[in-house]
């Protein structure tokens, strides 16, 4: 390696950025690698906690922000304007490299931009199935860039199957399980503390709009939000993401205030939010958090709806409709789901040294920046 490389991750929700995180970290420990950090997205809105703040305090050197957002629930102009903020940063800055992830508009921001300026694209995980219209933005990543970072071979096979070179996938696990199995995780106590939650027991609730189904969110969030009051339950509720439909769900959640079960929050930080959830009863909602990470502590899980169709899942999960019925009757049932600790096939919690062997690799800058495909013929 002649030069400093210089690696531009780009970040635009708090859910991305815990799964960065440890990738960023280990990039700007290493002398040959210069990290920068674009924030863009919901880290910018108020509304949904500024986690923009998360981002600065884990003293990053080269953070550097965007506010991409377009005060309308149109997931086209946000793509756009995304694609404005993030062209003149990497035509400042030049990277080599960028790394994104997932299945935001952001992602597909970032693809976009790096293919067109012939700046190699590496994307993490990559190669997963999901509802909605996020399998159709994760795919469309994955098609507009040249490098992938998976969580599996499942997720490798899906890509060869989209006709990317084998050569051009690196199967490194789930980037979330180093962090989630470290020992710099907060102890429980001084996550109640800091987030005032006063209850002994309680479960996690996470509920996003399905942009597919925008129509009829504020009739499932207030199924939601009904069944919650019903079970009598004690509840640590997190914001959704920011969606269409996201302000359905805000609305519902206003019955919530003001009730002494419930703690509603625009956002919890990362470390923080995995002891929460390595200590609840069970999660509840729709967020990949129930299907990816809690199945990794044992915790169970009630899935409501089809915004995780087609993702993994375990025994350690209830999947639900949207009727308030079914929803506290999976709540009561949900005792005997409660397991010993699950492996979901999303690594043993090395994916960041598993990245800097890739980064390091002369394999990867010598990847053709004119993309290629694998042909079945």
């Amino acid at each position: 390696m002649n030069k400093v490389k210089k690696i531009a991750f780009l970040t635009g929700t708090r859910a991305d950025f815990g799964k960065m995180k440890p990738l960023i970290e280990i990039t700007e420990s290493h002398c040959d690698f210069e990290a920068h950090i674009f924030v863009t997205g919901m880290h910018l809105l108020e509304t949904y906690g500024y986690t923009l703040i998360e981002v600065e305090r884990c003293g990053f050197k080269n953070i550097s922000t965007f506010k991409n957002d377009t005060n309308e629930a149109s997931m086209d102009l946000t793509l756009a304007k995304t694609i404005t903020g993030f062209s003149e940063f990497v035509k400042k800055i030049e990277p080599d490299l960028i790394v994104i992830h997932g299945d935001r508009v952001e992602a597909l921001a970032g693809a976009i931009v790096g293919s067109l300026n012939n700046i190699l694209v590496a994307h993490v995980e990559g190669g997963e199935l999901s509802g909605t219209i996020d399998e159709l933005l994760r795919h469309a990543t994955s098609k507009m860039s040249h490098i992938h970072f998976v969580a599996n071979d499942k997720a490798k096979l899906l890509l060869e199957q989209m006709g990317e070179l084998p050569e051009s996938i690196y199967s490194i696990g789930s980037p979330d399980v180093d962090i989630m199995f470290s020992n710099t995780l907060p102890d429980l106590n001084t996550v109640k503390s800091y987030y005032e939650i006063p209850f002994e027991t309680y479960a996690v609730a996470m509920f996003h709009p399905v942009t597919t189904e925008h129509q009829q969110m504020a009739e499932y969030a207030n199924y939601f939000v009904e069944a919650l009051i019903d079970s009598q339950k004690n509840y640590v509720v997190v914001f959704p993401n920011n969606d269409m439909g996201s302000q359905a769900i805000l609305n519902a959640y206003q019955k919530l205030y003001g009730q002494s079960s419930f703690k509603v929050f625009p956002s919890i930080r990362f470390e923080y939010f995995l002891t929460l959830l390595k200590n609840a009863e069970f999660i509840i909602g729709n967020s990949s958090a129930g299907v990816r990470e809690a199945p990794y502590y044992g915790i169970p899980t009630i899935n409501i709806g089809t915004r995780q169709n087609n993702r993994v899942f375990s025994s350690t999960i209830i999947n639900s409709d949207y009727t308030v019925a079914n929803i506290v009757n999976s709540i009561k049932q949900v005792k005997k789901y409660k397991t010993s600790c699950e492996s979901n096939n999303f690594g043993t919690g090395n994916s960041a040294e598993e990245f800097l062997k890739v980064i390091k690799s002369d394999s990867l800058w010598n990847t053709n920046h004119q993309k290629q495909f694998r042909a079945f013929l």
